[in-house]
């Protein structure tokens, strides 16, 4: 059996959902239910009329949650309105760390000016004292990783971005 890996399941559901719940809203609320409910719940008091305006708002309201919960799952999934895949901005970062710069390793994070949080990810180790340093982080050649610079130094940190 093909395991299907969550996000593609995410997907793979979140294409059926409009589907299922168009048919649920096609559904009156009084085939839906039993009869035993649909009395216990009052609803068989109502007059016709009544009963097809409940009916009317029920679907409205159902398209609308149906829009919204598939808009959740496409920016989960990092796609837009149109199903394409949002790609991550690939371009460098230049700025500074707010406060003092302490060096490299494995943990910590770094606040720049521009309110962005970056944690390093790598073992790579450098012992510096700096007070608001000058920094650019920029992406590997090959695509996910990414690597803060301190200017006037050599050594590069592998980092992610948490904020």
């Amino acid at each position: 059996m093909t395991r299907i890996a969550p996000p593609a399941r995410l997907l793979a559901l979140a294409a059926l959902l409009p589907f299922a719940l168009a048919a649920m809203a096609q559904e009156k609320i009084e085939q839906q239910m039993t009869y035993e409910q649909f009395k216990a719940s009052g609803l068989d008091k109502l007059s016709a009329a009544e009963l097809a305006n409940l009916n009317a708002w029920l679907s409205g309201k159902l398209e609308v949650e149906t829009a919204k919960a598939a808009d959740e799952v496409r920016q989960q999934s990092g796609e837009d309105r149109r199903g394409i895949a949002q790609r991550e901005s690939r371009e460098p970062v230049a700025g500074a760390i707010t406060g003092a710069f302490t060096g490299f390793g494995k943990g910590r994070q770094f606040t720049l000016d521009n309110g962005q949080v970056w944690q390093q990810i790598d073992d790579v180790s450098l012992s510096a004292k700096l007070d608001n340093p000058k920094v650019r982080i920029t992406p590997s050649l090959l695509g996910g990783a990414w690597y803060l610079a301190v200017d006037g130094y050599n050594t590069r940190a592998k980092v992610q971005r948490v904020k």
